[in-house]
């Protein structure tokens, strides 16, 4: 598939805060590629220098192949953390006025607004006042409107940051759509099983640094194990010992411990293993994006050449 974002060896950096270094990734027409990373990471300079806001210091970003430029920065919608919206429009006038700066006329302007209506499930409230809208559909209409001219490569910014299951299920689908239509779609999330659920294939950047890349059926190699035994009991302490004993790797997970298992077991079998230790529950579950991150970037702060002190950058 065609490359519509390159991003190659990128670095940025405000005053002595290394904020990117030498990032390269790439998305495919078509793919939904998920960035996540903890606050500092890097993801909103990234956006930044995509949408030419800020210079990089080194390294080029091309869209469909060309350096972006004022012409290129055309083909790409954005949808900020913070909604931006008049609020005393109605949600069809908001996307007219949108529309028209964009540069849509005529028919094809009308069309187009009515069709980002339906894709984000708001036709019925085309002639609602925003400030009538729960926070969830002004959020919806905030992606129509990055959506409006049909842009090469739509970028959501923490798109459901704040939403309940409902809406953020609705987004949800609408990023599958324009994908299924040849769309392209980077998504920044801090909402792991978000990028585990949508995403083609997931980045985690720490501290301006790609530490691992790729679809989940690829990222779960990062952790050891088949599967992982989550065991709480009346004393924590006494589950590590035995996986320690064991040979067993374990991490904490919230009020519970977290053991990686290098095969598949039954849940006989596994409390079999703590036996004669007072156990409140045992449950089972694969190797999530969350393990995954932890790993990679515990790894990636060990291997780090230098401290630098934290980056303050909002991602």
């Amino acid at each position: 598939m065609p490359t519509v974002l390159g991003v190659d060896r990128v670095s940025k950096a405000f005053g002595e805060r290394q904020v990117l270094s030498a990032l390269s990734f790439a998305i495919e027409r078509g793919e939904v590629y998920g960035l996540v990373g903890p606050n500092g990471a890097g993801k909103t300079t990234l956006i930044n220098i995509a949408c030419l806001v800020v210079p990089p210091d080194a390294g080029a970003v091309t869209l469909n192949g060309r350096p972006v430029t004022a012409n290129a920065h055309a083909r790409v919608g954005v949808a900020s953390q913070d909604v931006a919206l008049y609020r005393d429009l109605t949600s069809e006038q908001n996307l007219e006025f949108f529309a028209a700066l964009y540069g849509l006329t005529g028919a094809r302007r009308s069309r187009r607004v009515a069709v980002c209506l339906s894709d984000v499930g708001l036709e019925d409230r085309a002639d609602t006042i925003i400030s009538l809208l729960s926070g969830g559909m002004r959020r919806r209409l905030h992606i129509a409107v990055a959506m409006l001219h049909q842009p090469d490569l739509l970028i959501l910014d923490e798109p459901t940051v704040g939403l309940d299951l409902e809406s953020r299920h609705r987004i949800w689908n609408v990023v599958r759509t324009v994908a299924d239509d040849g769309g392209t779609v980077l998504v920044t999330t801090h909402q792991l099983e978000e990028a585990e659920a949508l995403c083609h294939r997931i980045g985690i950047l720490h501290y301006g640094r790609l530490v691992a890349e790729g679809p989940m059926a690829e990222l779960r190699r990062h952790v050891a194990a088949a599967e992982l035994a989550i065991i709480d009991a009346e004393d924590l302490g006494a589950v590590r010992r035995r996986a320690d004993e064991l040979g067993l790797t374990h991490r904490p997970a919230l009020a519970a411990v977290a053991v990686w298992l290098p095969e598949r077991q039954s849940l006989d079998r596994v409390a079999a293993l703590f036996s004669g230790i007072e156990l409140r529950s045992v449950t089972l579950k694969p190797v999530g994006l969350e393990e995954v991150v932890a790993e990679t970037t515990q790894a990636a702060r060990i291997n780090r050449p230098t401290a630098q002190p934290p980056n303050r950058e909002t991602a």
